[in-house]
């Protein structure tokens, strides 16, 4: 018998639409549970397209209880109790605006969605008082602590990150919004952010005391990405597949893949890291090519590395300190910790003694791509 037809997620980041439709879906949801009962708020920094968006989603399922999804999967293992939360969940690239009104209306919009459901403050207020008011009034309905995910919080502070003066007006704007996180711990099940950049942490977040930062701990390296290992299990019949149609061997393709998308590293003993975008764009064409990279570099990024005058033909192998990487990019005196964090740049070595990382370019997908385009 023929084995199904697999599908890939091309530009979808829908659990349920994964999951429910034969797609290509790596097993993540042993870190939802891991990550959900270890800490109450949690930060994780990783570069765009890697995941981020699809695990957001597959938090709101889960904290929705809707169980049937997770079936087969490691979380319908782990979890035993299944309690449904309220879920309040905004996705802050919609709000990726160089015109402050618009994005003001954006979020405007972002709120009523949920205020439809829970009710509207009774006076005019604020976009933090309209936040707060959500929370408890969601917490009162159901009798259930809330949820709150916050997806690309840093993407409408890098779209005006070379205007200082509406980057101070947007930081303002979304402060504002945050802050009935610490207000309303209470009411609060669980707050989960992402973000590429480590982006004024502490001038957004500074009401979070215990705000989880995952994005370099061992324990979680993999909660984006693919493993090698996930590469050759969950996804066997694909490099199979790649390879008859390509006329090579198994082993030649996961090399040809490994060498072109594997390579990154998200702590100090992380294992190899695969480019999930860009895995899936070549197993749907059959063919190599620099998918993620050629899906668009940020202009930010480009703008950096010319204010620091950096020269992109000698990065392989600098060194930077453990406490460069919480350098949001206002404070950055170099384009290095910006580089990592947005995906430029990996982890190559780490020494304990001096507490200094060496980085390099994770694979030849990135080397090329970033050598060869101009700013």
């Amino acid at each position: 018998m023929a084995a199904p037809f697999r599908k890939y997620p091309i530009g979808i980041y829908t659990f349920e639409e994964i999951v429910g439709s034969n797609y290509l879906y790596v097993d993540k949801t042993a870190h939802v549970y891991n990550v959900t009962h270890n800490f109450k708020y949690v930060f994780l920094s990783r570069p765009r397209r890697f995941g981020k968006s699809l695990l957001v989603d597959t938090l709101q399922c889960y904290f929705e209880a809707r169980k049937g999804l997770f079936e087969g999967l490691n979380l319908a293992q782990m979890e035993t109790e299944w309690v449904k939360h309220p879920v309040l969940r905004f996705d802050m690239s919609r709000l990726k605006n160089k015109d402050i009104e618009l994005l003001k209306q954006t979020l405007n919009g972002m709120l009523c969605d949920y205020e439809t459901i829970y009710g509207t403050p009774s006076y005019d207020t604020s976009f933090g008082a309209r936040l707060e008011f959500l929370i408890k009034s969601a917490y009162a309905q159901t009798g259930q602590k809330v949820v709150l995910l916050i997806d690309e919080y840093d993407s409408p502070m890098l779209e005006v990150f070379h205007d200082k003066e509406k980057l101070s007006e947007v930081r303002d704007i979304l402060r504002n919004f945050y802050s009935p996180i610490k207000i309303c711990d209470a009411q609060l099940r669980f707050g989960f952010i992402t973000g590429i950049t480590k982006f004024s942490q502490m001038g957004i977040f500074s009401g979070i005391n215990n705000l989880m930062d995952v994005s370099m701990l061992d324990d979680y390296f993999d909660i984006c990405g693919i493993t090698k290992e996930e590469l050759q299990t969950q996804c066997k019949s694909d490099i199979e597949s790649m390879a008859q149609k390509t006329e090579c061997s198994f082993d030649e393709m996961f090399g040809k893949l490994t060498e072109n998308y594997d390579g990154y590293h998200f702590s100090e003993n992380s294992k190899d890291i695969f480019n999930p975008y860009s895995l899936i764009k070549a197993f749907a064409t059959n063919k190599l090519g620099q998918y993620w990279f050629d899906s668009g570099t940020p202009t930010f990024l480009f703008n950096i590395v010319d204010q620091f005058k950096t020269d992109l033909t000698k990065l392989e192998g600098t060194k930077v300190l453990v406490q460069d990487f919480s350098i949001s990019p206002e404070g950055a005196t170099s384009a290095l910790p910006i580089l990592y964090q947005s995906g430029y740049l990996t982890i190559k070595g780490y020494d304990p003694e001096y507490e200094e990382y060496t980085l390099g370019f994770p694979n030849r997908e990135v080397r090329l791509g970033f050598l060869l385009t101009p700013p």
